[in-house]
């Protein structure tokens, strides 16, 4: 094991090295300029979408774009909401929540990026589901195959790291603590019900996490909001904090803990805000593109909602519940899930581990479901439809490590190994959208045109 995590460390320290951070971040900002700004040009359109459930029964898909977006949001709103959102801080201090939000801002359109492309070179496997996402648009636009391949085996098993067992054991971590459930025996409850979901195919997970999805980012955001509105006075000065320490040194700040660094709060920050929204991995584009939908770009937009409600706003939440409690300074040897129920107990008492557990079950339950979607589409792709049964009952095995493997190291070098894994895939990823932005270009300008027309 030692020597698989220094395998690890090292790895990590090129995946996320400065080159992949400019990689990252400079993909999305070129997309951004190229494409004319969407996030701002769609943003009022953007919410229409969304919230109008407008159906084409013309169009081709295996469900709707709303189910696909819950789908997507299933996965993305995840433990990195709240766990590693409180790493990031714990490791970077409050400039690392500026460096999330400035990487979600680019990471919108990377996410619209990914999806457009998806719903574009989609198509139908052996069993009549629509499959989509980086591979395809390798395989097809570029002709690179094995880069195809590389990206689907990332996939494959990155999705057992950061979609399972790190979901597993945030969850029995959080019930632990909340209130004193046994690890494998939330194990067992979450292996089960993900088993009745996952057998059902992608129209039973959709149908789950189209009604899961909206209520427990409510619940969650509700409970957030108690927190952050009773130290309302201190949310001006944690904004300022977060903007002054992404440039500034940390450790010059009042309760600083050892470490600080502006290049922390730099690399966490980012890190873990593509953590949270996955945006750049090329994840949430292989359920995107099983969506009913008239024209890639429509539901592209559909990305750019998926990044803003996932980090712009739950994860902006979680952090100004941390930063206004205190418990960033005066409890240095928490982080993860730990942290942010700490900042929830400090307002709301016993009451606010409750709304903290339950809301860390429920994302996580919700985490495995859409990662299980991503990891089978890598593994069909790689094996053939073959494959699916007996990467079912390998998902559910794992869900049981993952609860049963406890805190502490255990959790820090999952966390440390799923890092790796999204920055593996995240490499194929990249290259794919820079490589085909022109074919991307033309999908937007198409859709504008058509709907100044009125044919969209």
């Amino acid at each position: 094991m030692e020597t698989v995590v220094k395998i690890n460390g090292f790895v990590n320290g090129i995946v996320w090295g400065p080159l992949m951070l400019t990689l990252l971040v400079g993909t999305g900002v070129y997309l951004t300029v190229a494409l004319g700004f969407p996030q701002i040009r769609y943003f009022g359109f953007m919410f229409r979408q969304v919230f109008s459930r407008n159906k084409d029964s013309k169009a081709e898909g295996t469900v709707s774009s709303f189910a696909a977006l819950a789908t997507a949001l299933a996965s993305t709103i995840g433990t990195g909401n709240i766990a590693g959102v409180a790493t990031a801080l714990h490791l970077g201090g409050p400039g690392a929540l500026f460096w999330m939000l400035v990487s979600a801002v680019f990471g919108m359109t990377t996410k619209f990026a990914e999806v457009t492309l998806a719903v574009h070179y989609r198509e139908k496997d052996k069993d009549g589901n629509w499959r989509g996402g980086t591979m395809y648009i390798l395989e097809k636009a570029t002709g690179q195959k094995w880069l195809a391949w590389l990206f689907a085996f990332f996939t494959t098993f990155a999705a057992f790291g950061i979609g399972n067992a790190i979901q597993a054991n945030s969850t029995a971590e959080g019930l632990s603590l909340g209130f004193g459930i046994p690890h494998f025996a939330t194990g067992v409850v979450i292996a089960i019900l993900t088993g009745l979901v996952i057998w059902g195919g992608l129209k039973r997970i959709a149908d789950v996490t189209t009604y899961l999805v909206p209520f427990m980012a409510v619940f969650y955001i509700i409970g957030g909001a108690i927190v952050v509105f009773m130290h309302l006075d201190l949310v001006p000065g944690a904004i300022s904090n977060a903007v002054h320490y992404a440039f500034s040194d940390p450790s010059a700040m009042p309760g600083a803990l050892a470490g600080w660094t502006v290049k922390l709060a730099l690399t966490k920050g980012i890190a873990r805000g593509v953590f949270s929204n996955e945006a750049g991995l090329g994840s949430a584009p292989m359920v995107h593109a099983a969506a009913i939908v008239d024209h890639p770009v429509r539901q592209g937009v559909y990305g750019l909602f998926e990044v803003f409600a996932d980090t712009i706003v739950i994860c902006t939440l979680t952090s100004l519940a941390i930063l206004t409690s205190g418990v960033l300074t005066t409890n240095a040897d928490l982080t993860g899930a730990q942290l942010t129920l700490s900042a929830f107990q400090v307002v709301l008492g016993r009451p606010g581990v409750a709304v903290l557990s339950l809301g860390l079950a429920m994302f996580a339950f919700s985490t495995i479901l859409g990662w299980y979607w991503y990891g089978e589409t890598g593994a069909t792709y790689i094996f053939g439809n073959k494959i699916i049964p007996f990467y079912k009952v390998i998902w559910l095995i794992v869900i049981l490590i993952g609860a049963y493997g406890g805190g502490g190291k255990f959790l820090s070098t999952i966390w440390d190994m799923a890092d790796t894994m999204n920055g593996l895939m995240a490499i194929p990823n990249l290259i794919a959208l820079l490589w085909v932005s022109k074919e991307l270009r033309h999908l937007v300008k198409d859709f504008d045109e058509k709907r100044r027309k009125g044919l969209l």
